[in-house]
């Protein structure tokens, strides 16, 4: 990347100052770019602001798009499309601006509002949770970001990227939603498995569930990416029909709602292993018979 496709220091609108709008701000803002107001509605997210965002000015919403070379838009996905039609139908962008969304299941068909008043759209989706605090900041370091965006501006959106340091990922448009489902799988669905084993675990008598489980999951998770389906292990993986029985008949007694997921979990999980070879057919005929009984 040269220097004429990085952006030169930029005066930036953030609208809404979430856990993802004020970090993106202060980590633009720690690259050299102004941040010449936010758009805050709540208390915390103007608590957020003069956290993140010290001397920035808290302005209506007109005022954080008004002469801003990037306004960035860290909004809820369902309020996007409506926020961007509601501002091109009162002629607030502007013609050259750039504008930026933060949408991981959004590319930049959602701004085309924006494109009509001749300004430059612009999706970048951090792969992050986000707390809406200063660590936030540091975490950026290894955050992917799917990047999508005209082909004559995929240099620049890429190095605003880079200057919030992040690593750029290009998304192609069509693949904005297949890319989103597979980040909430992989990371909104973990956390309710995570919370659920704990809840079992106490449950069962174990007084720091986090500690127990903690160095398990910290290697499963190591040794997915790392191996992907290789990596399976445990009772599924085996075939062993008899221990799954008897999980299956702890958590009816405990917690149906936890059953529910196991047997969910446990038919693709089997599935997988069988499919790669893992699991003999001979043993995963009984073990998806069992668990469909209970499906």
């Amino acid at each position: 990347m040269d220097a004429r496709s990085h952006p030169a220091r930029l005066r930036v609108g953030v609208v809404g100052a979430g856990r993802v709008g004020a970090v993106l701000g202060a980590a633009l803002r720690r690259a050299g770019h102004e941040i010449a107001g936010v758009y805050a509605v709540s208390a915390a997210s103007r608590d957020r602001a003069a956290d993140l965002l010290p001397g920035v000015p808290v302005v209506d919403l007109p005022t954080a798009v008004a002469g801003m070379d990037l306004v960035l838009l860290a909004v809820p996905d369902d309020v996007l499309g409506d926020l961007v039609a509601g501002l091109a139908a009162t002629n607030t962008w502007e013609a050259g601006q750039l504008v930026a969304h933060t949408s991981g299941r959004d590319g930049v068909a959602v701004l085309e509002p924006v494109r009509a008043a001749y300004a430059l759209p612009l999706a970048l989706h951090p792969a992050m949770t986000f707390t809406g605090t200063a660590m936030d900041l540091e975490r950026l370091a290894d955050c992917v970001f799917g990047v999508t965006a005209p082909e004559g501006l995929r240099e620049l959106a890429m190095a605003l990227v880079l200057d919030m340091g992040g690593t750029p990922v290009w998304i192609a448009e069509e693949m904005r939603v297949t890319y989103h489902a597979a980040l909430a799988h992989g990371a909104n669905h973990l956390v309710t498995l995570i919370a659920q084993a704990m809840e079992v675990l106490a449950a069962a008598g174990v007084e720091h569930p986090d500690r127990a489980l903690g160095p398990l999951v910290r290697a499963a998770l190591d040794n997915a990416l790392r191996l992907r389906d290789a990596a399976l292990t445990g009772p599924v993986a085996r075939g062993d029909v008899g221990t799954v029985e008897r999980h299956l008949a702890a958590l009816e007694a405990l917690a149906p709602q936890v059953k529910d997921t196991y047997v969910a979990l446990a038919r693709a999980t089997a599935v997988r292993a069988l499919d790669s070879g893992r699991l003999r057919p001979a043993a995963a005929e009984p073990l998806l018979a069992t668990l469909a009984e209970e499906s």
